[in-house]
């Protein structure tokens, strides 16, 4: 590699190992290669233009939009969103390839554990996507939350924004399903690129669990049954306590290529974890302190103002841009519910806590577990 490739966000170069800008005609672009030339051919498909073809944009004559633009007609936002009525699946991009989507952004109205967003590489008949759309943006408790990292943006009043890159050679489709009862409104846009992908470039997916309260006593499963090659890149938890006090002392595992009983990884703490410390509480103000940084964040806390009580809820994400876990053959990753009982004696927890696990990995992947969205 070059050295000037170098500069290349570590989204890309470590945890995607996408090839040389030569082999993928530097699609990644950012600060540090912007001015770089490229044959890669920039797409975006929205309600404007479903199909994301060249000179396609804008056509609409029917839409969300029609009545307002009713004076003005055709190019005057006649289709800017969709309806998506309740109980059906609405296919939001069926690409050809090769390719990558750069960044996704929407928002969706409704509930956001009742619209299911999935991903489906080269023509897969399993998802290697498959999450509640507010979880997957790192927004688990259906309320605005703002977040500032490099792979998720939540901003006013209510957008998504996804920037995990996402290779395809064949084809790639995204499809939303309403599982409510009445109908949603969709704004959204996806933004990729047409050009070569390079041999070892791996697949996105990601995967929603929840348990309420979980199954075993102390104990919780972000993800298993990984099998294949590939690299851990992020988690995002929505975690809800059951008893007073503090519940974040657990540590995360993660065990890699044969391990059973103890993992390759342990971990610390669970505030450690997720790279802050002491409680996330703010000396001062004796309350949790929120945080949201590149690449890791205290996102939300609900209610803010109360601190160790019965009920409150957590929004918590970790991505592993610049630290991987990377793994040849198999993964599972665990994270203990333990808090402080008298006597200064841990307490196994009995919470209700929904994760969503981010990883790349070679094709095929093991069918995910059947998805459960509880109330």
């Amino acid at each position: 590699m070059k050295r000037a490739l170098l500069l290349l966000l570590p989204l890309t170069v470590a945890a995607l190992q996408i090839a040389p800008a030569a082999e993928f005609n530097g699609v990644d672009l950012n600060m540090g290669n912007l001015y770089r030339l490229s044959k890669a051919k920039s797409r975006s498909i929205s309600p404007e233009n479903f199909t994301g073809e060249k000179g396609k944009g804008g056509m609409a004559t029917e839409g969300t939009g029609k009545n307002a633009s009713r004076e003005l007609g055709v190019t005057w936002k006649v289709s800017p969103s969709v309806r998506i009525e309740a109980s059906t699946t609405f296919v939001l991009a069926d690409i050809k390839g090769p390719g990558c989507i750069q960044q996704i952004w929407m928002t969706p109205t409704g509930n956001w554990r009742k619209s299911i967003i999935r991903f489906y590489w080269d023509g897969e008949t399993e998802p290697s996507v498959e999450c509640p759309v507010g979880d997957f943006f790192a927004s688990g408790w259906g309320k605005y939350g703002q977040i500032n990292s490099l792979a998720v943006c939540v901003n006013p009043g209510s957008a998504f924004n996804c920037y995990w890159q996402m290779p395809f050679r064949k084809s790639a489709r995204i499809t939303m399903e309403n599982t409510d009862s009445k109908s949603m409104v969709l704004y959204y846009q996806v933004n990729y690129a047409l050009t070569p992908i390079a041999k070892d470039a791996a697949y996105f997916h990601a995967q929603f669990r929840q348990e309420k309260p979980i199954k075993e006593k102390g104990l919780y499963t972000i993800v298993d049954g990984i099998q294949g090659r590939g690299h851990y890149v992020g988690t995002y938890m929505a975690w809800q306590v059951h008893s007073p006090g503090w519940w974040g002392e657990g540590e995360i595992k993660f065990f890699m290529d044969g391990d059973r009983d103890w993992p390759t990884i342990c971990g610390t703490g669970t505030e450690d974890y997720f790279c802050g410390s002491y409680n996330f509480e703010n000396r001062e103000t004796k309350k949790y302190q929120t945080f949201s940084t590149p690449y890791s964040g205290l996102s939300q806390v609900l209610p803010p103002d109360k601190i160790y009580e019965v009920g409150q809820q957590f929004g918590l994400y970790r991505w592993h841009i610049v630290d991987p876990i990377r793994f040849d053959k198999d993964l599972r990753v665990t994270i203990q519910a333990l808090g402080w009982q008298s006597g200064g004696r841990y307490l196994q927890l009995e919470d209700d806590i929904a994760s969503v696990a981010y990883w790349y990995q070679a094709e095929p992947h093991i069918p995910f577990p059947a998805l459960r969205v509880l109330e």
